[in-house]
């Protein structure tokens, strides 16, 4: 029986102002539990929110960069639910005038062993401001003591074992968090694949980071998804759908919508009714579970916040903000692949993964030259990114400068040195920094590109190997590759390759 899957996601994106939507408290990560929890927060009684401008401008530059249209007025809503880390018993949210309205955004789905590469358009339905709310912190209190080597009870008495630990269960909430502003954005239910959603969920991802409106990090909650499954017969209306709350993984993304696809039509094909929940993924099991039934907006009761007036957007905000704008990947992208000549799916691609990486590489090419566009993308794609993710770093971390990377990639256009010597000077140059130029001088890395003194190398080469060569002009082509590794490991790595191929090419043919 053949299914289709209809995938929607929701997306909380935390927005980087200093301080919380609605009140002046910080929205720095990590503090002490409820030190940022200042009287908004808490909802104390007689407190009024104000806006944050700052949240309005992020939003305002996400709709830009989707194409989306800007409301010119927009309105706060109270959203009712109660929840542990929600003190107030509603969240301020947007509902029926969100700020940003329709968009969409171009994404490419990577091959797999059933698809080639392509691209989609996924249609974004809205993006509307909301306040996050606290956070629940449950774990395990231990009803001991710790002194030096001994573990007693809190009377100083019984020894026990770690085993034998008197413990309980304990749960805490975190308000810190609470207030913090986001940008909700919200998709059509338009991806039809575990595939397509994760794409869109990384290109969205490297968007709200490449326009600042977000740190994106998904390890503190910055970036989460909320995914939305059903499947249906091709051509049937949508089935009912399943929500899965709070991945911050992409992997565990992949993982959940596999593992819930399967689930659903098993329970179908089996006789049974799929029933709208919101679900939870367990990464250490690979499964989805039930957590609630899942609320339709009605259950929410919104209505228009009494405390915050209409939020009136003017077209010269826009146009201020628009000014703010950076080059978007996908703008950047046509340029390297129109004017550099780089391939698309791959290397301008892979070049805007991050916008720390689109800045190095253009100015490397600035210090380069735009024909030497392609050294400065092979280099940075293979040898530097692949530093990379040995090291664990981003490319704001990259502890190589664009002046120390460009040096060195002269070194490399102008033949200085070989693509060998080029590893040894930037190995030098990612453990100990310093200068290319004083690199190759102290390690003796030029290259050798004297045609007297290669045509001496190979004379000898081949007067101490008559054997090979004549089995070479005999036909044995493949013989070539052991002079050269016989060339270049005389002159130390350091013949001109393509003097050294052209010399060895002349000699042997006789």
């Amino acid at each position: 029986m053949q299914w289709e899957i209809v995938i929607g996601l929701e997306v909380h994106t935390q927005l980087s102002t200093n301080t919380k939507i609605f009140s002046g408290a910080s929205t720095t990560y990590g503090a002490e539990p409820n030190t940022q929890a200042d009287a908004v927060s808490i909802a104390l009684p007689g407190v009024l929110p104000v806006l944050n401008k700052g949240a309005v401008e992020r939003a305002i530059k996400f709709g830009l960069a989707v194409g989306a249209h800007i409301a010119p007025r927009s309105v706060f809503a109270r959203k009712n639910y109660f929840y542990p880390d929600l003190p107030k018993g509603y969240q301020i949210s947007q509902f029926d005038l969100p700020v940003v309205g329709m968009g969409k955004l171009k994404v490419l789905v990577p091959a797999s062993n059933t698809m080639p590469a392509r691209e989609i358009f996924v249609d974004i339905t809205r993006a509307h401001l909301e306040e996050d709310a606290g956070k629940s912190v449950h774990g395990v209190k231990y009803l001991v003591t710790e002194d030096g080597d001994r573990i007693t009870t809190e009377d100083g008495h019984c020894l026990i074992t770690e085993d034998s630990y008197p413990r309980e269960n304990v749960s805490g909430i975190d308000l810190n968090r609470a207030g913090t502003p986001l940008l909700e954005i919200v998709s059509e239910p338009c991806m039809h694949s575990a595939a397509e959603a994760v794409a869109y969920a990384k290109t969205l991802h490297t968007l709200v980071r490449w326009i600042g409106i977000s740190d994106g990090n998904m390890q503190e909650g910055s970036f989460r998804c909320d995914v939305n499954v059903s499947v249906r017969k091709p051509g049937e209306a949508l089935g009912t759908r399943r929500e899965i709350k709070n991945l911050n993984s992409f992997k565990y993304m992949q993982q959940a919508i596999d593992y819930e696809v399967q689930w659903q039509i098993d329970t179908i094909e089996n006789g049974g009714k799929i029933h709208q929940a919101t679900i939870l993924f367990n990464p250490e099991t690979g499964e989805t579970r039930a957590m609630r039934s899942k609320e339709d907006a009605h259950d929410y009761r919104y209505f228009p916040d009494p405390d915050l007036l209409p939020l009136d957007i003017s077209p010269a905000m826009i146009d201020a903000v628009r000014a703010t704008m950076p080059e978007l990947p996908q703008e950047r992208q046509l340029r390297y692949i129109g004017m550099l000549g780089l391939s698309a799916a791959y290397e301008a691609g892979l070049l805007t993964s991050s916008r720390e990486m689109a800045d190095f590489f253009d100015a490397c090419v600035a210090a380069v030259g735009v024909n030497n566009a392609k050294l400065c993308a092979n280099w940075l794609i293979g040898e530097v990114s692949a530093q990379l993710n040995r090291d664990g770093l981003e490319m704001a971390q990259c502890p190589v400068s664009t002046q120390q990377m460009s040096g060195m990639l002269m070194r490399i256009a102008d033949n200085t040195i070989s693509n060998a010597g080029a590893k040894e000077v930037f190995r030098t140059l990612w453990s100990e920094g310093g200068d290319a130029d004083v690199i190759i001088e102290e390690k003796g890395l030029k290259q050798v590109s004297d045609s007297g003194a290669i045509e001496a190398l190979v004379d000898e080469i081949i007067a101490a190997n008559v054997d090979k060569v004549t089995e070479y002009r005999s036909g044995k082509d493949k013989l070539f590759g052991f002079f050269v590794g016989l060339a270049m490991k005389a002159s130390k790595g350091r013949a001109n390759p393509a003097q050294l191929n052209e010399v060895l090419l002349k000699k042997l043919a006789g």
